[in-house]
This record gives C-alpha cells, structure tokens and sequence, in this order.
C-alpha cells in the first residue's frame, strides 16, 4: 500500500486525498484578499478541516498569470504566523512557495509539505529539503507566473512535461530526497492553452504509469475549466466537482480544492458507485 512521508504525518494514499486551499493573499484569482487576516485564515482552516480536507495548503504569493512577484520578507510575513497558528491542528501543512529562504521559514515553522511550482528550480531549495522529513510536490511550469500564458508552446505537452517532472523527480532523488516523499504535479494552467490542459489530463493515467510516482492535481476554479463551461470563477464548482473526480478516476494521490466539503460528498458517492 503506497504511503507519503509527510513531516509530522505517514498518509495513506489508498484514497486520493484533499488538499484545501488557504490564500493569505490579496491578489490570488480565486479568493484574493479574503483571508489575510489571521482570525480569518483560521476560521477558513477549520472549516476546511470539518468540511474533510486531509492537508492544508498555505500561500503567501499568487501564482495566477501576470502575478506580481513577492518579495520574500513579505511572503514570510504572510504565511509563517498562520503555519505556526495551524501547528496545534494536528493536520499535514503544506507551504505553496518557489523560493527557498521562504521553504526554511516555513520547515523551521513546522511546515510538513512544500509545495513548489518551480519544481525546487531555486539555489539552495534541493539541499534544505534533503535534509528535511517534509513531503514535496514538484510542479511543472512554462515560464514564470508574470509571463507563463503569453505563448505556451510545445512540440508534444505531454513528452515535454513527462520529461520534465521526470529530470527534477531524478534531482531530487539525487540530492537525497527520498521517493516516498515525492509528489509531481503537470501544472495545469501554467503555461498551457486549453488544448496542452486537456491533453494533459487525458494523458493522467499514462503520466502516472511512467512517472511511477504519486500525482497531486490542481485544477480547481482554473480558467480551463471557464473556457469550456463559460462560467466565471466564482461559478465554477460543479466544474471543479467533476474535474477532481476524473482526477480521481485517473488515479491522483492528491486533489487540491476550494470547495472541499462538496468535493468529499462526490468522491464518497463514486466510492460507493464505481
């Protein structure tokens, strides 16, 4: 039965797991500004966690396209008093962070996953984690957050994204990071149009089968989701719903949401029905 490592926490990955979603942003596409407060970010926490999130996922810098970069001082400020907040929860806590001064603030502050849209691509980031416990999710990306959906451009996503997540799962293993700790990600909507997306996630179950190591999928809320339904991000659950379960069906490990209370009741209605 395969297992992650994950800090404080030794998860099952019998079932996909969720990941819910807490942005201690003002600019984060989805819910930007709605919990930066800290009273607000905990209130949000706990009721991801009474609505069946199985990890927590804290963001100090939006990585929605044409974001602004962060500074790191301020991404610590941000997000180091709501990981040190959330210790006493006694649930896995992951940072969303690329930079690696940032990753120690937060390993320091007991963080137990990073989650890493550069792929820990950052000077130093591979060191620290090797000598960490903590679970990490390699993420692919064309570009940077400010630039990625410009022109994104393949010859075949899914040879190139296999390829890439594959080099970086190879650098981490290097390093001394090892498998059980690992989680890739093909980064759905970074650096992808509508087409590389749904080439992608048609290709989940092969990617998963070549890879030979855990996904964690984030497709919740996206614009991809927008361009096919029409609807507008704050419309997009019954969109998200039916995404997480094909990623589910596909054979992710992790599904990362918003909307997690609903997201459970869909997964346990396909437990039960499949």
């Amino acid at each position: 039965m395969q297992k992650l490592q994950c800090g404080r926490f030794m998860l099952d990955l019998q079932r996909p797991l969720l990941m819910g979603i807490v942005n201690v942003t003002p600019d984060s596409f989805s819910d930007g500004g709605h919990y930066c407060q800290m009273n607000a970010a905990l209130a949000h926490a706990e009721k991801l966690l009474a609505d069946g999130a199985d990890i927590l996922d804290i963001g100090g810098e939006s990585t929605r396209p044409g974001a602004a970069f962060v500074p790191a001082d301020e991404e610590i400020s941000r997000v180091i008093p709501v990981i040190k907040a959330l210790q006493s929860f006694n649930v896995p806590i992951s940072i969303d962070t690329r930079k690696a001064v940032v990753m120690r603030a937060a390993l320091d502050a007991g963080v137990d996953l990073v989650n890493d849209i550069s792929a820990l691509e950052d000077k130093g980031a591979l060191g620290l984690l090797a000598q960490s416990n903590a679970a990490i999710c390699l993420m692919h990306m064309q570009g940077d957050p400010h630039n990625m959906q410009a022109t994104p451009n393949y010859l075949d996503v899914v040879v190139q994204v296999s390829a890439y997540l594959a080099a970086r799962r190879d650098a981490a293993l290097a390093a001394g990071i090892s498998h059980h700790r690992l989680l890739l990600d093909p980064g759905f909507g970074f650096g992808k149009t509508l087409e590389h997306n749904i080439a992608l996630f048609k290709a989940l179950p092969d990617l998963l089968g070549q890879l030979a190591t855990p996904l964690l999928i984030g497709v919740s809320r996206k614009s991809m989701l927008g361009q096919i339904t029409g609807q507008a991000v704050a419309d997009r659950m019954p969109a998200s719903i039916a995404a997480a379960l094909m990623a589910a069906q596909a054979g992710s490990a992790v599904i990362r949401v918003h909307d997690v209370r609903e997201t459970v009741d869909a997964l346990k209605i396909w437990h039960a029905l499949q």
